[in-house]
């Protein structure tokens, strides 16, 4: 396979050539003829079949150019996604592209004498990997296609965890990375800003695919003031997954931010500007999940930082001056909303004051966080076949598309609970696995990142372990579908990867090479 590509990318070889030219001359008939009948839907797809293969290539090729393809890819799939009618072709082509970038990766590691990389947790993650596999095959499940469902969403994204750990060989790739990132969530995160300001006319096709019109055009209203906010979705299909994508961004540019005052000049103002933009997103989301989770975050990672300082060297005055410049930034967006979207930023602070005020009539602070939760997890109990559950993916996020697509009976199972899910799925022995498994992790995160305490790293470490924690533990309590999204799983194991990484090379002194 590497020569054939080596051969057609040649400009010397007679082969490539021939197969060039005569590409070139069926890709322009083929364009000329969609031109001349006006098919744009066509022309589209013509495109992303170009940009495909030339993808396939790069990641069998360079898996780590891979990982820079199959992250931006993840980001604006549900954009391409929405305007070609809800394409489920499109919907799987991230998942093909990952199973690539874990043969280019796989195939990179066997030519290549590396250290073995074995995560403290994996025996508890074979055990619920293992115990997955089985649910498939539950009984209860009315179709086969919602235990593949299940597998997929639970763990076809944990080989990244491997990929993230041999990801990072320098502190240029580490930091190659995290400005790649902060670019990606710069675009998305001002394409939303603007469409909550605009409305759902911008960003979404005239004509919405019925499954997801619905998802596209969420207004929220206050409860007392009757303000009406929309919740912008941003590049993604659901103005939940730009929500999820609002708190995975704000914690790794923190963390990214922190490490740049600490470690170089370079990168700064990208990283404190993405700071800002994604305050004024948390804000205009109307989402109070995504206030609270990021006010509680910024605390947590603040105290975090100046616990984990180097004061001994006298550099831990640049950590207050990086959470100075994280405010400084944060209090401009404010006051940029504030100045030039009055109307917009009112509407939001009306829906977050009276809804999470305890001393507003219209609170829902206590009832939702603590009792609704779990009034819904003691629903799961109200099911006949709770002991046991009704098989993975039964209950989870895209079994509509099982029901639509493969005319599977629907199961007409569900609570609003992470961990009711959970015991409705995988029953309560399956539950307890998730409990072990989830601690072990967020564990094993903290372990490597006070390793790093004192050093340039810790604050990239540091968040990376409070994302894992927050993810596995309270989040996914609330709601399991939030590991489920593509977007929020596949960070997480990247990330958990890089982290163990992080911890073993920063001890070495190539990884201390580059200038700053």
């Amino acid at each position: 396979m590497p020569g054939a590509l080596a051969s057609i990318r040649n400009p010397r070889s007679p082969v490539g050539a021939i197969v060039s030219l005569v590409l070139v001359a069926l890709a322009a008939y083929e364009l000329a003829e969609l031109i001349l009948g006006g098919d744009i839907n066509s022309l589209i797809y013509l495109g992303l079949l170009i940009a495909g293969a030339i993808g396939v290539v790069t990641v069998l090729n360079d898996w780590r150019k891979g990982v820079y393809l199959f992250l931006a890819w993840i980001l604006f799939e549900d954009f391409v996604r929405k305007y070609l009618g809800n394409n489920m072709a499109i919907y799987f082509a991230k998942d093909v592209l990952a199973l690539l970038l874990y043969l280019s990766f796989f195939r990179a590691q066997r030519t290549n004498r590396v250290e073995r990389f074995r995560p403290s947790f994996l025996v508890l993650l074979l055990c619920f990997l293992f115990f997955g596999m089985i649910q498939v095959f539950n009984p209860s499940s009315t179709s086969l296609f919602y235990g593949l469902m299940g597998m997929k969403l639970y763990f076809f994204y944990v080989p990244l965890l491997y990929v993230g750990y041999y990801f990072i060989d320098s502190e240029r790739r580490l930091r190659s990375f995290f400005a790649f990132n902060s670019v990606l969530i710069l675009v998305v995160v001002c394409l939303g800003v603007a469409q909550a300001i605009i409305g759902h006319t911008f960003l979404n096709p005239t004509v919405i695919q019925e499954d997801i019109r619905d998802l596209s055009t969420t207004y929220r209203a206050s409860p007392i003031t009757g303000l009406i906010a929309y919740r912008p979705t941003s590049v993604f299909v659901s103005a939940g997954r730009f929500q999820n994508f609002l708190i995975i961004s704000w914690i790794l540019t923190l963390g990214y931010g922190g490490f740049l005052l600490l470690r170089s000049r370079r990168g700064r103002l990208i990283a404190f500007t993405c700071i800002g933009v994604l305050a004024a997103g948390s804000l205009l989301t109307a989402s109070r999940g995504v206030v609270l989770w990021n006010s509680l975050g910024a605390l947590f990672i603040a105290a975090g930082f100046l616990w984990g300082a180097p004061w001994r060297n006298r550099e831990g005055l640049r950590v207050v001056r990086a959470i100075q410049r994280a405010a400084l930034f944060v209090g401009i967006a404010i006051i940029v909303l504030m100045v030039v979207f009055p109307e917009q930023l009112a509407s939001r602070l009306a829906i977050y004051s009276e809804t999470l005020d305890p001393t507003s009539p219209a609170s829902e602070l206590l009832s939702r966080s603590g009792n609704y939760p779990l009034q819904n997890l003691l629903l799961a109990f109200d099911y006949p076949k709770w002991p046991y559950g009704y098989g993975i993916g039964t209950s989870s996020l895209g079994a509509q598309y099982v029901t639509r697509i493969m005319h599977a009976a629907p199961m007409r199972i569900g609570v609003e609970s992470g961990y009711g899910q959970l015991i409705l799925e995988l029953g309560i022995i399956g539950l307890l696995l998730w409990i072990a498994l989830a601690t072990a992790i967020s564990l094993s995160a903290w372990r490597a990142a006070k390793s790093l305490k004192g050093s340039p790293w810790f604050p990239i470490a540091f968040a990376i372990f409070w994302y894992a924690f927050l993810l596995a533990v309270p989040i996914s309590y609330y709601g399991f579908v939030s590991y489920q999204d593509f977007v929020m799983n596949a960070y997480f194991w990247l990330l958990l990867g890089i982290l163990f990484r992080l911890q073993v090379v920063a001890k070495t002194p190539e990884f201390h090479s580059v200038e700053k």
